[in-house]
């Protein structure tokens, strides 16, 4: 039986590739934001659903998106029981 400190290289690496890729995946969303932001401000005037406009919209995606991109590592790193 193995405790909680026993680090396993295999884990750590497998646990940082996922860790930068969705931190890729949330700079693409927030880098989508701030483009928009700077160089087609119009089009965050938009209201594509509800009556709210695009930058709303936008700013709430991102609110949610890390914790959903934190489950979704949680899920992804979970360790798997060793023989």
């Amino acid at each position: 039986m193995t405790d909680a400190t026993d680090h396993h290289p295999d884990d750590v690496s497998r646990a940082s590739r996922y860790g930068l890729i969705l931190f890729f995946v949330y700079l693409a969303l927030y880098a989508g934001f701030m483009g928009i932001s700077a160089f087609k401000p119009q089009l965050m005037a938009i209201r594509p659903f509800g009556g709210v406009n695009l930058a709303i919209w936008y700013g709430m995606v991102l609110i949610v998106a890390p914790l959903l991109l934190s489950a979704v590592y949680l899920v992804l790193c979970r360790r798997r029981d060793r023989a």
